[in-house]
């Protein structure tokens, strides 16, 4: 790409970043400092405005962005201690996600862009969730294997020692979020369903109901969740008003206990198949309580480095769109003014180099 902001291509000089996410229901800015630290992280949440519909509202989702975006991007830089003109370049999502709510995100970028004579890169949501795996620990080794768990994702890569990525697997069918959302409401539990699954399987057995795993064909590196959830809605159905509390608990737990076994087998067999020594598993699924101890278990068992970002880098955040921006910057990518949103975008990471 040519930038449009009178700069050199490759010329870049370090300095603190800020990044933008807006892809689905959350509002975020941070900004990075010059060595990568993580200065700030500010995360407006939408939930309460989607909670009564069982899920995101995209037009509602683009309303609230606009309502806030302004507000977060100034207390994130207030919390970082800088001035707009400390700022050396912009990086914001610019897809995969909801197009009205991206269009925002990407539209303030370029207008700050401008308007500072910065550059500004548009980052690859999924590039944004490998990302925060290093926003903690930077040393974390390479090569490794990623393993991305999201609403919109469940991807594995094996990330070689010059930073480059091999695809290994990736779902045939919903992502492992998408099937903790519907499983949700089908339990009729409140929004978002993953934390709500969570809380109520720590109450439950997961042994008491059992649901199918499936592991598709011998050796496969790929995830199915769609027979899972039917194997539930067909379990809730047949209950039908014995659904008691005790119950559905068992229900949330045994439901909870297949996923997560399936993306802790999946995980560790391509660090076997790939001959890594070090497993990252990134996005709003990492932050499920059962699957970071079944992680932390097996990754100490088999001796394995294991990075499991923070909470607060799990979920939707900037931290880690800045992160990725910051890697591009570096690299010498700079965006046109004329950068577009692209709510369907296919990352790089999605096919094997």
């Amino acid at each position: 790409m040519i930038t449009t902001l009178d700069q050199p291509r490759n010329v870049w000089i370090p300095g603190p970043i800020l990044g933008i996410e807006t892809s689905c229901d959350e509002t975020a800015a941070s900004v990075l400092a010059a060595d990568g630290t993580v200065l700030s992280n500010i995360i407006t949440s939408q939930h309460a405005v989607h909670q009564r519909f069982g899920g995101v509202v995209p037009e509602l989702a683009s309303r609230a962005h606009i309502e806030s975006i302004e507000v977060v991007s100034a207390e994130a830089l207030q919390q970082a201690g800088l001035v707009w003109t400390d700022l050396s370049g912009i990086a914001v999502t610019q897809g995969p996600g909801l197009a009205g709510a991206l269009l925002v995100g990407v539209n303030y970028a370029k207008a700050l862009a401008y308007a500072l004579s910065i550059p500004v890169v548009g980052v690859s949501h999924l590039e944004g969730h490998i990302a925060s795996a290093w926003l903690q620990d930077p040393a974390f080794p390479l090569p490794c294997v990623v393993l991305v768990v999201s609403g919109g994702h469940t991807h594995l890569y094996f990330r070689e020692a010059s930073g480059r990525h091999r695809l290994l697997g990736a779902t045939k069918d919903d992502a492992a979020g998408e099937a903790f959302d519907k499983g949700a409401q089908m339990l009729g539990l409140d929004y978002p369903g993953g934390p709500a699954i969570d809380r109520l399987a720590q109450q439950g057995n997961p042994g008491a109901v059992a649901f199918p795993r499936s592991y598709l064909k011998k050796g496969s590196l790929d995830f199915s969740f769609s027979g899972l959830k039917t194997s539930l809605l067909y379990t809730v159905q047949a209950m039908h008003e014995q659904l008691r509390v005790d119950k559905l608990a068992d229900l949330a737990a045994g439901y909870q206990e297949s996923i997560v076994t399936i993306l802790v087998e999946k995980a560790f067999a391509a660090v076997q198949y790939s001959g890594a020594r070090a497993l990252a598993v990134v996005g709003g699924v990492s932050a499920n309580s059962r699957l970071r101890l079944l992680l932390q278990e097996r990754a100490a068992s088999e001796g394995l480095l294991l990075s499991l970002p923070p909470l607060s880098y799990c979920t939707d955040n900037a931290a880690m769109i800045a992160a990725a921006g910051r890697q591009a910057l570096c690299a010498g990518t700079r965006a046109p003014l004329d950068l577009d949103a692209h709510a369907s975008m296919v990352s790089p990471l999605a096919h094997t180099i």
